[in-house]
């Protein structure tokens, strides 16, 4: 399909990308979900070739490349599995934190090892009781002289184990009124004093995203590593929200466009009752009415990315997209999965990882529930 957004350079990029991971990523990617983990010579394969924190300027060692290429990125990427989500988050949701809000000092320290795959990045928001309610987290920074002690926990942190810099959110002033205006944006590197990496947590689906715990005990992180200025770290948070979200939208198009095609194709080649199952009404129907769900999700999701890129505001139409895309998926990946029959339910096929992989994508980001409620908010409710 021809995205409107995208000109000829970002499709010969996708060819170009594309035969990449065909050769560096396809015949590994089953041995990267048994081991749980993309290796990080794979990051520095991808970011010697480009592929990294694409919108990092060339001054700090990135290619200045357009949200256009990070769509084609994070596309491609989930064609190979939903489990290298961990990339993408990395590219388009916490490098451009160090972008917008970075010193220029910090920009040279952390963005040229970000660009190379030397470094990976995580962001630490969810806690073991804080998740959408981001004004109810516990973990807190003080000053003391030139350090900010922090201490607290995060949980089912993406990257989270082989992460080298982690963008943590913590209340700076516990006292503040309201909540959220004591929250700031603290970056800890992998080797500070009083970090520690937790279990990592074993997930239904998208195993070869690293998933773990933190830890903070007294941690000294040098206040020259506070991200912005301090208490804006909330007002952060819901200015790069709108991305994040949209890339789920993105991600979940893409699961439920491959798992069309894998199906459309097994029931061609399946036969039952001396045919195709492709020549049943049933099967017919069932997919029709799948196509063109998934025809209308990317039809609305093609011109919101378009606005994106135009530097709109478009907060009440990105939380519409993430929470239909997600569920869409999830629905219409349980229709393609029941005409696979018992092979459906069998781990060798794709169609089995992508009803595990999918669910989780209507929970991350902000859940589904919580999409609903700035859609309510912005329509005057």
């Amino acid at each position: 399909m021809n995205h409107l957004y995208l000109s000829n350079e970002h499709h010969q990029f996708r060819q170009a990308f594309r035969k990449f991971l065909e050769k560096e990523a396809v015949p590994f990617f089953e041995e990267w979900e048994r081991q749980h983990f993309i290796p990080k010579e794979f990051w520095r394969k991808m970011g010697n070739q480009g592929y990294l924190a694409p919108s990092v300027p060339e001054a700090y060692g990135g290619p200045e490349a357009d949200f256009g290429y990070s769509v084609v990125i994070d596309e491609e990427l989930e064609r190979v599995g939903s489990g290298m989500v961990g990339i993408s988050l990395h590219n388009d949701v916490v490098v451009p934190y160090l972008l917008a809000y970075g010193s220029e000092e910090q920009k040279k320290r952390w963005l040229p090892g970000c660009a190379s795959g030397d470094i990976i990045t995580a962001i630490g928001m969810t806690e073991p009781g804080a998740g959408s309610d981001l004004a109810g987290i516990r973990t807190t920074a003080k000053r003391d002289g030139d350090n900010y002690v922090l201490n607290g926990q995060k949980t089912f942190i993406t990257n989270g184990i082989q992460a080298d810099l982690i963008v943590v959110v913590c209340k700076t002033d516990p006292n503040a009124v309201p909540p959220h205006k004591g929250i700031s944006l603290l970056v800890v590197e992998k080797d500070t004093p009083g970090f520690s990496h937790g279990r990592q947590l074993e997930k239904i689906g998208q195993h070869s995203s690293d998933t773990a715990e933190l830890y903070f005990e007294d941690c000294r992180v040098p206040a020259q590593n506070l991200l912005g200025e301090e208490g804006k770290g909330f007002h952060y948070l819901m200015e790069k929200l709108q991305q994040e979200r949209l890339i789920v939208a993105i991600t979940a198009q893409i699961a439920m466009e491959e798992s069309l095609q894998a199906t459309i194709e097994y029931v061609k080649q399946r036969t039952a009752f001396g045919q195709p199952i492709s020549y049943f009404q049933n099967t017919r129907f069932k997919l029709a009415e799948v196509a063109t769900k998934v025809a209308v999700s990317r039809a609305f999701l093609d011109q919101l990315i378009a606005r994106h890129m135009a530097g709109e505001s478009i907060v009440t139409e990105v939380s519409m997209a993430k929470w239909w895309s997600t569920d869409v998926a999830k629905e219409t990946i349980a229709e393609c999965m029941q005409l696979f029959g018992g092979y459906g339910y069998m781990v060798e096929y794709e169609i089995a990882r992508r009803f595990r992989d999918i669910p989780v994508m209507a929970i991350y980001a902000g859940t589904n529930e919580i999409m609903k409620t700035i859609i309510a908010k912005n329509l005057g409710l």
